[in-house]
């Protein structure tokens, strides 16, 4: 009874603060963000125009040939003669054929390894160092700078800055994910036991979706990812809030609910900077309030469904690793008070 009690919970929860849920991000390949997306833009419209160019001539020559064929009434008997003659226009014709295939099979061929070579010469001055960690079913983000006093974790959401290159390393925790970020790149799997790396530059300020391409397990559909692209002093700004450790709650609602936080599991899973929380396996909570969205970009990140995730993740997201938790509801609005400080 205690679990319906608590799902049915989380489900009114959930339901109530879609009404406030943000519009999705853009996601879309045919609007390049950043050089890498438009070469491939380039190599996706050429390989398009060149099909198109394809079927038309082909389509044509059936429709030529459908003309041209010889007619006969429907009663008379068909006139065989001409299979007995040498139809060299015809060799011709299906020899030129042949060699116009094997010039478009090469120039495809051509176009892919001048993309390939485009892609690899991103200038790497100044770049930002991400490590990305895929796990079953979120992303863990490592923020990796020269001084290491200025590295910091957030999860399910990055901010670059516009118009420097990126360098994110790839790794997986448990099985094959693969990053994608359509307007800014194309798919590069994250294979456990390897590291990938993916370079790419946003020269558009804005808010980019990502998913996993590669089907890890029963969530696969719901681990999104937010890149958030905005200009250098913003990005700066940002980076050096995240770096900081979570303020300490002011007001006697949020302090008892850092104290249910502390008194909980949560700290098994969780960290929070500055705190006795230091739980490696979950997400870092140090900042969440300051995320867009909870549950790797599945659901707004609002009381309502902060709550409903808190109560019963199961509901919302089977087979997450997380646990549901039996909270009274006044420990429970205490909570959430103290992780809505966390900005």
């Amino acid at each position: 009874m205690a679990a319906m009690t608590r799902r049915a919970t989380a489900l009114w929860l959930a339901v109530a603060a879609s009404a406030s849920a943000a519009p999705p991000a853009p996601q879309d390949t045919l609007h390049a963000a950043g050089p890498q997306a438009a070469h491939i833009g380039n190599l996706w419209n050429f390989t398009l125009g060149l099909c198109t160019l394809v079927f038309v001539l082909v389509l044509g020559a059936c429709l030529v040939a459908l003309w041209r064929a010889p007619k006969v009434a429907q009663r008379e008997a068909p006139d065989m003669t001409s299979l007995a003659q040498p139809e060299r226009r015809v060799h011709r014709v299906v020899g030129w054929g042949v060699g116009v295939s094997i010039v478009g099979l090469l120039a495809l061929l051509a176009a892919d390894v001048f993309t390939t070579r485009a892609l690899a010469r991103l200038p790497l001055r100044d770049a930002v160092n991400i490590e990305l960690v895929g796990h079953q079913w979120w992303w863990e983000a490592r923020y990796q700078y020269d001084d290491p006093s200025k590295n910091f974790v957030t999860a399910n959401e990055l901010h670059i800055p516009v118009g420097r290159p990126v360098v994110i390393t790839l790794r997986s925790n448990d099985v094959i994910h693969s990053l994608w970020v359509p307007n800014l790149h194309g798919k590069r799997d994250l294979i456990p036991g390897r590291t990938a790396v993916l370079r790419f530059q946003a020269d558009k300020p804005g808010t980019y979706r990502s998913q996993c391409a590669e089907f890890c397990g029963l969530e696969h559909a719901m681990m999104a990812l937010l890149v958030v692209a905005e200009p250098s002093p913003v990005y700066e700004a940002w980076a050096m809030h995240q770096n900081a450790p979570a303020t300490a709650p002011a007001d006697a609602l949020a302090q008892r609910g850092q104290q249910v936080f502390q008194g909980k599991t949560c700290v098994m899973c969780h960290t929070v900077s500055g705190t006795e929380a230091q739980g490696k396996f979950g997400p870092d909570l140090t900042h969440l309030a300051s995320r867009s969205t909870i549950a790797a970009g599945m659901f707004p990140n609002n009381r309502g469904h902060l709550g409903g995730w808190i109560a019963d993740p199961q509901s919302l997201k089977p087979g997450v690793n997380m646990p549901s938790n039996a909270l009274e509801p006044d420990d429970l609005q205490a909570l959430l008070a103290y992780l809505e400080t966390l900005k």
